[in-house]
């Protein structure tokens, strides 16, 4: 018999929450249903028996899923069922993936997995904001070791009030969209966009997120307590020799700390590195080293890590030789391609990013039929990351989690800064070439560049930084670090990447690899962010203090129109047919739409004079004929009792014989017109019945005057006037 446990958790705003254990998937370790509204997420959670050997470090894997059932809808395509993740499910995984990971116990090393699906939506919840609460809730009533709970939730700003989890409709308002991630003490994540706020703005947001949290921290502490998990299971994944640990430290540390303080570059440090573990292994036979070579890896890694956060630490010195604030040498340059509509090169330290634009029609936009949401993306921005980059010797295997997650983050830092109603479809495409550190931030910093110098008129420029953090005693001793390193950013406990204008912040993204981050040290980074920004924002402007003043010559030009709602398919014609043969007479590209009640026409075309002859016909076409307007007309067909002209866009007039000139004519040949002739007609009558358009040439033309031909004179006129002439001699 079932026996499902419930818990509710209030939102304080007529909303509530419940998670249900126990009566769904019971096979899994742990398994929990969350439901707001008419959402219902499946959570389940499995994690293997033991870990595999030789792994040493922490397997987890999330998975996300929304079914196109939930929201009563069949999935596209020809198999007609669900497929590879969306870049919505892959971004989600992403969220939880970066709470729960750093709170699994650091010498668990089984293969965990967290799987979490979407069953039911009414379209308006939206479920990412519920996925990290479910996936903690059913790792809260398994005995996995975690050292949770932790939850996530959305904050968004309408109208100037912090609303906790908004609807998709509330968010479409919001001037603050941040996804927070917690445990009841510490912020472990923080991600999203916001239009140019200040850092005040952001951490406020951040402490409302927080508080909501803390409240569904509390609710899955008492669901651990009411199912009886509070015991979590027995592990044995590490065996140490602290003999060797200690030996490692002893003749290998001075070595290290000597290199991390000698502010080399990358591949040099690196190199001194490896040459001090191989040194080490060299004092073991094969056999020894057969058996101690994975604990030596370890213990060595240990090493350098410390060596690295004492420098920091103790004396302020960075692995390159900065001091804590300082950013890397920047260089960049733009119009680097001749082939795309805008390039640039942007190179902070050794990251480097090589990023492009290309201008497109409505044709291009994206098209977008995810389970709850459906639409067209006019701004793209995609992020590569090839092997090369970092001096790997591998095969590059298309576009992974990484790469999605980079290039979203790029692309909210500058989507809010393209204006509102721009003609053009906008693809960056940003390939990192050399990577030692934030090329995420290398791809905000060169699409800015590359906007400006494709003459997109984007608002404000837009730079972006990463920051570090180095801590120790639970926050108590502390650096924050600007402008990260690679190694940094593996050996240290925070990526903290901050994007905006001279304004305000735009975008962030932050992980955290220890246990929490203080409100002290969040504020700190913020405010070390902003300097870092305005920094490097400088020598963006140094290169391009301004946006282009016009597109490049082989740049799409796109003209938009604006007609009432009742022409679109005048436009459009049966079938297609007029808007195809105005394509195919101007060279110029045609798209319509109907927006607001009116129709948006967009004519695109590399050269004016096809812009300039389409968007004539359709103006034309939308144009109501007035009676008494002249209309330059091209003459179609040629019947014996006149002509028809077409003197408008698909509207053809009668010009009738008579009316072709003054004079009589017994054909219309006589005139001398022929089909294809451009003539000037005046619009005299419209036909209220039939709606028929009557025309006259004539009316343009001077009245002519009757000529007064002599008389013949008749005979009895001839003999009276030869009499008169006789009487007179």
């Amino acid at each position: 018999m079932l026996n499902p446990i419930v818990k509710t958790i209030d939102l304080g705003d007529g909303r509530t929450i419940t998670i249900e254990t126990g009566k769904l998937a019971k096979q899994a370790d742990g398994s929990v249903t969350v439901r707001m509204g008419d959402t219902v997420l499946l959570a389940t959670v499995c994690a293997a028996a033991d870990a595999n050997p030789g792994v040493d470090f922490m397997p987890l894997q999330v998975e996300y899923k929304e079914k196109f059932s939930a929201f009563g809808r069949f999935p596209g395509g020809f198999t007609k069922r669900e497929g590879r993740a969306s870049d919505y499910e892959i971004l989600t995984c992403r969220l939880v993936d970066r709470v729960l990971r750093p709170l699994f116990p650091d010498d668990y090393h089984a293969e965990v997995f967290v799987n979490i699906i979407l069953f039911s939506s009414d379209g308006k919840d939206m479920p990412d904001a519920l996925a990290g609460l479910a996936a903690s809730a059913a790792l809260a009533v398994s005995d996995i070791p975690f050292n949770g709970p932790i939850s996530e939730v959305r904050v968004g700003r309408i109208d100037g009030q912090f609303v906790v989890n908004p609807t998709f409709e509330q968010l479409e308002k919001a001037d603050i969209d941040v996804m927070v991630g917690a445990t009841i003490d510490n912020i472990m994540m923080v991600e999203g966009e916001v239009s140019e706020v200040s850092e005040t703005e952001m951490l406020e947001a951040i402490k409302v997120a927080h508080e909501a949290i803390k409240k569904q921290c509390i609710a899955q502490m008492e669901l651990t307590e009411m199912v009886g998990k509070t015991v979590k299971r027995e592990y044995c994944h590490e065996v140490n020799d602290e003999d060797l640990r200690q030996d490692v430290k002893a003749k290998c540390y001075d070595k290290v700390y000597a290199i991390a303080k000698s502010g080399s570059s990358k591949h040099e440090r690196s190199a001194a590195f490896k040459a001090v573990v191989e040194e080490y292994k060299a004092t073991f036979t094969e056999e020894e080293l057969a058996e101690k070579a994975a604990l030596i890896g370890k213990y060595y890694h240990d090493v350098e890590k410390e060596a690295m956060r004492r420098c920091i630490l103790d004396e302020g010195l960075r692995l390159d030789g900065r001091q804590t604030n300082q950013i890397r040498p920047i260089w960049s340059e733009v119009d680097y391609l001749p082939g795309p509509h805008g390039s640039a090169v942007f190179t902070r330290g050794e990251t480097q990013s090589l990023s492009t634009v290309t201008l497109g029609t409505k044709l291009d936009e994206k098209m977008i039929d995810d389970a709850l949401s459906q639409g067209k993306e006019r701004f793209l921005l995609h992020y590569n990351f090839p092997p090369f980059s970092t001096g790997e010797a591998k095969p590059q295997r298309g576009v992974g989690r990484r790469e999605v997650g980079h290039g979203n983050l790029a692309h909210r830092a500058l989507k809010r800064m393209i204006p509102e109603g721009y003609p053009y479809v906008i693809r960056i495409v940003s390939d990192i070439l050399e990577s030692n550190g934030s090329s995420s931030m290398a791809t905000v910093c060169a699409g800015t560049l590359a906007l400006m110098d494709a003459g997109v008129t984007i608002t404000r420029p837009v730079s972006g930084i990463a920051m570090g953090l180095i801590s120790e005693n639970k926050g108590k001793n502390f650096a924050v670090l600007s402008d990260i390193l690679g190694d940094e950013d593996h050996l240290g406990d925070m990526d903290f990447k901050v994007t905006g204008t001279v304004n305000g912040i735009t975008a962030t993204q932050m992980d955290i690899k220890v246990d929490g981050l203080s409100y002290e040290i969040l504020e700190k980074a913020l405010n070390q962010a902003k300097e870092g920004r305005m920094h490097i924002l400088g020598k963006i402007l140094e290169t391009m203090p301004e946006v282009r003043s016009d597109l490049k010559e082989h740049a799409p030009r796109i003209e938009v129109i604006i007609i009432p709602k009742e022409f679109i398919g005048a436009v459009i014609g049966p079938g297609g047919k007029i808007i195809q043969a105005m394509q195919e007479e101007t060279g110029a590209t045609i798209t319509i739409d109907e927006i607001d009640g009116y129709g948006r026409v967009e004519v695109s075309a590399t050269n004016k004079t096809s812009i300039d002859a389409a968007t004539a016909k359709i103006k034309g076409i939308v144009t109501v004929p007035e009676v008494g307007e002249v209309y330059e007309g091209t003459v179609r067909s040629i019947m014996p009792y006149g002509c028809f002209v077409e003197f408008l866009p698909g509207k053809d007039g009668l010009l009738h014989i008579s009316e072709i000139d003054w004079k009589r004519l017994d054909t219309v040949e006589e005139s001398g017109l022929k089909e294809g002739d451009k003539i000037e007609v005046k619009l005299v009558d419209i036909d209220q019945r039939s709606g028929k358009f009557k025309l006259s040439r004539k009316a343009m033309m001077p009245r002519q005057e009757k000529e007064e031909k002599p008389r013949p004179e008749s005979n009895n006129l001839k003999i009276n006037k030869a009499a008169k002439e006789d009487n007179q001699d």
